[in-house]
């Protein structure tokens, strides 16, 4: 059996890092299995209002702004046209959406939230709220604060159109 370090935690070599010891390396499996864990929880929590996952995306983007086309919604929340198409599609069945034909263009569809999908934006803010509490649970506001803005700095530079130099891939 590995070694442990001093807070008990393994590492790949059987001994387990401490804080100081991460590297860049680290950065993208972290992240991602931190998202997975998020996600599932913020879906657990929501399970009991009827959403399923990415479905809260939609109700909170089009409580921001209603009536936006698919199309608008896809491009917002960072997923493909077909994949908005058949979540509107499962979501108006729930009773949470509603499409229209726009007033001004009857060639356009827009997406509208119902009384049920505005119903639901308490619900999703609250499970939100837990889900980041129990994420966040023995960090400071500083933690928390530092956190947030080099989250956001990483979201920044992956959207960046400014490619990396052929000696830093």
């Amino acid at each position: 059996m590995g070694k442990k370090n001093k807070d008990g935690k393994k590492s790949k070599s059987g001994k387990k890092k401490d804080h100081g010891e991460y590297t860049l390396a680290d950065i993208s499996s972290a992240l991602t299995q931190a998202a997975r864990s998020m996600r599932t929880e913020l879906t657990r929590n929501l399970t009991a209002s009827g959403l399923y996952a990415g479905q809260d995306g939609v109700i909170l983007a089009l409580a921001e702004h209603d009536g936006l086309p698919a199309g608008s919604l896809a491009h917002k929340l960072g997923v493909k046209a077909p994949t908005m198409t058949r979540t509107i599609g499962r979501m108006e069945a729930q009773g949470f959406v509603e499409r229209r034909a726009d007033s001004e263009d009857a060639r356009l569809t827009k997406v509208y939230l119902t009384e049920t999908g505005r119903n639901t934006v308490t619900q999703i803010a609250a499970s939100a709220a837990h889900c980041d509490e129990r994420a966040t649970r023995g960090f400071s506001d500083k933690d928390i604060r530092s956190l947030v803005r080099l989250l956001k700095a990483i979201d920044g530079n992956l959207h960046s159109e400014e490619p990396l130099e052929e000696d830093e891939i």
